[in-house]
């Protein structure tokens, strides 16, 4: 959708005239360094060119009204500033935890307001729910003509998953949404927020998602299971070593003090975090240096350890995998985001595209009974007001 698109959608469901505004916040694609961002480690996710765009009048009262141009079937879905109640499944929730979030810090949202949503991010595992999250921060920042930051944006949208979705996620999806540059990928410390744009000089490769289309819910999933795995093995560690976060430790040293970690599966959940923080450290380097070789390497480690260490993947999954790693010109392939379903990322040469996708879709399909859909990576900006 155009500008023009968006606002006769608005029109259309809520009447034309006023104060009319609209915003952009994209989804994003981690290349590497997965189910770190709440174990004090580091990650390197891009934004897109796709998310979702969001275009708002505010309101003289408290009631809040929605619309999705893609669930167009609910109709206008209503709620209220004075009661911001949680309902099962809606994407409304991700609206509400935001206006709860920024209340929490003390900032006053007095006014309801009418919102059109429209989202164009291709499959689940791409960050939608960030990206909404990030959209409506900076429309509220907008309107009311609060003093915060990109980043502050995406911290309310963090605490938006953790306080009032459910979703005991990090910080890593919420920060690229709000702080991404075409062409560029973010290295962040989540234990700090010190941030580094690298830039994605691929020299003839492309970055390449594969969409599984098995959806995932990972408030439902294993995500918080996860999370909890990694603190036990973290209290267990604090035993014997002085650390706040798993990801303080290197390889080295996690061998020689692993043994203080009584539960196997939280082992191997441990080594997951540990190992991938040192893989992604050594992937954006070799990423500065343009050594491809290297970097998809890593790539396959990690997803292998995704697979085996930390039980994210699912057949589907592995099956996408398997197969881009077949292909000529595949340097490496993983699975990305919250994992259990959604994409894989793969850099491939551009001369090579053509037969990757025929043929892992025809193999993905003949295993799974399942169609992908495989489209290049286009790298975009954070999150913005348009109009």
């Amino acid at each position: 959708m155009n500008n023009a698109e968006l606002k006769e959608g608005f029109a259309k469901a809520f009447g034309d005239g006023g104060d009319i505004r609209g915003y952009f916040a994209p989804g994003r694609v981690n290349l590497i360094g997965e189910h770190i961002d709440y174990n004090g480690g580091h990650v390197f996710p891009c934004a897109l060119n796709t998310g979702n765009y969001a275009v708002v009048r505010l309101r003289d009262d408290h009631k809040l009204r929605f619309f999705s141009a893609n669930y167009s079937r609910l109709g206008i879905l209503e709620g209220s500033l004075d009661e911001l109640v949680k309902k099962n499944e809606s994407w409304t929730n991700y609206v509400k935890g935001v206006i709860f979030a920024m209340r929490e810090k003390g900032y006053t949202i007095d006014r309801g307001f009418d919102c059109y949503i429209y989202g164009n991010i291709p499959g689940s595992g791409l960050s939608s729910s960030a990206a909404m999250e990030v959209v409506i921060g900076t429309m509220i920042k907008d309107f009311f003509g609060l003093d915060v930051s990109p980043i502050d944006i995406a911290l309310f949208g963090q605490r938006a998953e953790n306080g009032f979705i459910g979703m005991n996620c990090g910080i890593m999806d919420q920060f690229a949404s709000a702080m991404g540059k075409t062409g560029k990928a973010i290295f962040l410390d989540t234990a700090t927020l010190e941030y580094e744009y690298v830039p994605l000089e691929l020299e003839g490769c492309k970055i390449v998602v594969a969409n599984s289309n098995k959806p995932h819910s990972l408030v439902s999933s294993h995500y918080n299971e996860r999370r909890q795995e990694c603190e036990r093995a973290l209290s267990d560690l604090q035993k014997v070593v002085d650390i706040k976060a798993l990801c303080e430790l290197t390889p080295e040293r996690f061998e020689e003090v692993k043994s203080a970690i009584s539960d196997p599966v939280c082992l191997a959940r441990a080594k997951h975090a540990v190992y991938e923080e040192d893989r992604t450290k050594k992937a954006v380097a070799a990423l500065r240096e343009n050594d491809l070789v290297t970097f998809g390497r890593l790539l396959n480690e990690s997803g292998d350890s995704l697979r085996y260490d930390y039980d994210a993947t699912c057949p589907e999954i592995d099956a996408l995998v398997e197969e881009a790693r077949k292909q000529k010109g595949v340097y490496g392939s993983r699975e990305t985001g919250g994992g259990w379903g959604g994409n894989t990322v793969s850099i491939v040469k551009e001369d090579c595209i053509a037969d990757f996708r025929k043929s892992v879709s025809k193999a993905y399909t003949e295993r799974t009974g399942l169609s992908c859909s495989i489209y290049e990576l286009e790298t975009g900006e954070g999150g913005r007001r348009i109009f």
